[in-house]
């Protein structure tokens, strides 16, 4: 009698990404070990990911991207398409979208639980027809994916990280925007404008306190304090997710916001420049299945929809 057939797994890996490398030997020996037959396909720049999967889809039946969130984000839309479920492998320096899913970040680990088969259905924002799963902001976030070096990012993780976000702080400048949502605009002054889908962001900073991946809706902060250096009496606030207490924060809970500013400006999603304002954000619910430990996701008591 012979066995049944192995599922196949079309495994993408960054070998750019810090760690990559390192992550590639252990998963597909722990992926193999659990019964897949792991088809191996890397890339060199983030567009190729959509491109791959859209090319392979139909000879695997799980979809696993080894490498930071940027990446991890870069294939939502083709795995939308799809309807193939993702094996994350958090390769990144960041790896926020991991921590919120609670997948380890120990490469075999995390292989294991893809083998394991749990999975849950998970939120996608969407900016102007692009995905992120964690954030996507305007202004200090952006500035900072741009003048981060990735040699430094890929040496020094999040203390290169660190040494930039101290520069561009010493000369940041706030800049005008007009909020929309619901059909009702409101014209601010703010350092950033952060759009969360996720809970994470940013190493470990959480875009709300009753956030969540799996809750249907968008959480927005805006910063808008005369000085900029009160931001650091407000860093514990931020990790904790209560910087809407502070009434220089701007925060608003929704599924679908636009952004306008005077000129173009660049938004950075999940680490990404991916696009510029004006911006069009969106929920798509549970449109993502995932493999994620059992019962690591809740949906917190909803806000009020506008804080401010």
């Amino acid at each position: 009698m012979s066995s049944p057939p192995s599922k196949r797994v079309l495994l993408l890996h960054n070998a750019k990404a810090r760690q990559g490398s390192a992550a590639l030997a252990p998963v597909r020996a722990r992926l193999e070990a659990g019964g897949f037959a792991v088809a191996v396909e890397p890339f060199e720049n983030l567009p190729e990911i959509a491109r791959d999967i859209m090319r392979l889809q139909d000879s695997c039946d799980v979809i696993v991207v080894c490498g930071g969130d940027g990446s991890i984000s870069s294939a939502a839309p083709a795995v939308m398409e799809s309807g193939l479920p993702l094996g994350i492998i958090p390769a990144g320096t960041a790896n926020d979208l991991a921590r919120t899913l609670s997948i380890p970040l120990d490469f075999a680990a995390a292989a294991d639980l893809i083998v394991a088969g749990q999975t849950k259905r998970i939120d996608v924002g969407m900016v102007n027809g692009h995905a992120f799963f964690n954030v996507a902001s305007i202004g200090l976030s952006s500035e900072l994916a741009q003048r981060l070096d990735p040699e430094i990012k890929k040496r020094f993780g999040r203390l290169g990280y660190a040494v930039a976000a101290l520069r561009i702080l010493s000369r940041a400048k706030r800049f005008r925007a007009r909020i929309v949502e619901k059909g009702s605009g409101k014209r601010v002054k703010t350092y950033q404008i952060a759009v969360g889908n996720g809970r994470l962001y940013g190493g470990g900073n959480i875009i709300a306190e009753t956030a969540a991946i799996d809750d249907g809706s968008l959480d927005l902060y805006s910063l808008e304090m005369p000085n900029l250096w009160k931001s650091v009496l407000m860093a514990r606030a931020f990790r904790t997710g209560k910087h809407g207490a502070w009434k220089e924060v701007r925060t608003a809970r929704c599924v679908e916001v636009t952004i306008e500013t005077r000129r173009p400006m660049p938004i950075n999603t999940d680490g990404e420049i991916v696009t510029s304002t004006p911006a069009h954000f969106q929920v798509m619910p549970a449109a993502v299945t995932v493999f994620a430990p059992p019962d690591t996701i809740t949906r917190p008591v909803p806000l009020r929809l506008y804080h401010r």
